[in-house]
């Protein structure tokens, strides 16, 4: 009985850090994708406002956009910071977080 009860208390130990290092990997892949849509609007390769092209590319894969900055002095670079909330048991550690910063290649503005 004793080791079908630790055995469960380990499943749910496991269960809950992958379900953190999925919701690391969203976060990571909503900040990508939001640096890439600012940038190309920073550069004129699309239309609108940068930060509000990068909110709207955040939401759209689950995550809230923290930080949303032009980097000078070009202003064609964007450096992003999204996150995505933890529940139950996991909240107390915090939301998840993605870091990006997406630009012109090297050479190009």
């Amino acid at each position: 009985m004793t080791i079908a009860v630790v055995m469960c208390v380990l499943l749910m130990v496991i269960l809950l850090l992958g379900q953190a290092g999925i919701s690391m990997h969203r976060a990571a892949k909503a900040a990508d994708l939001a640096a890439l849509a600012a940038a190309d609007t920073a550069r004129g390769l699309a239309s609108g406002v940068p930060c509000d092209v990068a909110r709207a590319v955040a939401q759209e894969n689950g995550a809230v956009l923290d930080h949303c900055d032009l980097v000078t002095p070009e202003q064609t670079t964007v450096d992003v910071r999204t996150s995505i909330a933890l529940f139950g048991p996991l909240e107390p550690l915090g939301p998840a977080v993605g870091v990006s910063r997406a630009g012109p290649p090297p050479g190009e503005s």
